[in-house]
């Protein structure tokens, strides 16, 4: 088994069966494909009902298909509003380069109701996270 299969078997067995909100982190001109694998890969085939990431990236085409190709709303935050959340993971670097901590974990916790059902993971760089989904919320 490559490390690869090995990363997706370990990261099955431990994803929740839940509806989920998804928090996403990508750069610009992300690529729908990248995008949609990276949600795959790391959720399964769980029930989506929302992508959620930074304001300025939620209008990029990638994630607006995805999106699209799901029946889903994207949600951005500003970088104000996810820097107030605490979690689990926060990083530097995405500080210095958006202006908060965190993006996808902290996208999904404003658009779901916490803890996280799944930290962040990186795939093929597109961050991806995932909170519960309660209806209404969305």
């Amino acid at each position: 088994m490559s490390p690869r299969e090995r990363r997706q078997h370990s990261l099955r067995k431990t994803v929740p069966v839940a509806d989920l909100v998804v928090g996403i982190g990508l750069r610009p001109g992300a690529s729908a494909a990248g995008i949609r694998r990276a949600v795959r890969e790391v959720l399964g085939n769980n029930v989506i009902h929302c992508l959620a990431t930074i304001d300025r990236r939620a209008a990029e085409p990638g994630l607006l298909t995805v999106a699209a190709e799901l029946g889903v709303p994207v949600r951005g935050y500003s970088a104000a509003e996810l820097d107030l959340i605490a979690v689990p993971n926060p990083a530097g670097r995405t500080r210095d380069a958006v202006g908060t901590a965190s993006v996808a974990e902290a996208a999904a916790l404003l658009a779901g109701v916490g803890p996280l059902l799944i930290d962040k993971q990186n795939v093929g760089g597109i961050v991806i996270a995932a909170a519960r989904f309660q209806p209404g919320s969305v």
